[in-house]
């Protein structure tokens, strides 16, 4: 068994930027920022912020391309992905990512986009149906 599974809350770094392949699917890539804070032991607080790359596709790409900015909370959940491609140079690159396969926006109406937002999450789209055996708790001990 094993498992891809990834949920952020975090902030945009910067505004969407909203694609659409050879075969017209759209795709939307930001960065989404996180970030933890702590005492350090000589009673300092500390922070630190850690950027996540996020790519949505389909109907989820046009919905946070629309509703969302730069400044913008979202709560996503998805799967961690590695690619990587020939550059100009002729050498590899390599990005981890997150693929979005949920995601809700989160703060009130003004929160850095201005522009009014859908109250639901928005699903994924092409996610594949849950097996079988996930569908009921009739079995479970408690």
């Amino acid at each position: 068994m094993s498992v891809n599974k990834v949920i952020l809350v975090g902030r945009l770094g910067k505004d969407p930027e909203l694609k659409y392949t050879s075969s017209s699917r759209a795709v939307v890539n930001f960065t989404l920022a996180t970030n933890e804070r702590w005492t350090s032991q000589d009673g300092q607080k500390q922070e630190k912020t850690t950027w996540h790359n996020i790519v949505a596709w389909g109907k989820q790409a046009e919905v946070i391309n629309e509703y969302s900015r730069k400044g913008k909370q979202l709560y996503i959940e998805g799967r961690i992905d590695n690619r990587s491609w020939d550059k100009d140079d002729g050498t590899k690159g390599y990005i981890s990512e997150v693929v979005v396969q949920n995601f809700q926006f989160l703060g009130g109406r003004d929160d850095a986009s201005g522009a009014s937002q859908p109250t639901q999450s928005a699903p994924a789209a092409d996610a594949p149906p849950a097996p079988k055996d996930a569908e009921g708790d009739d079995d479970l001990p408690f």
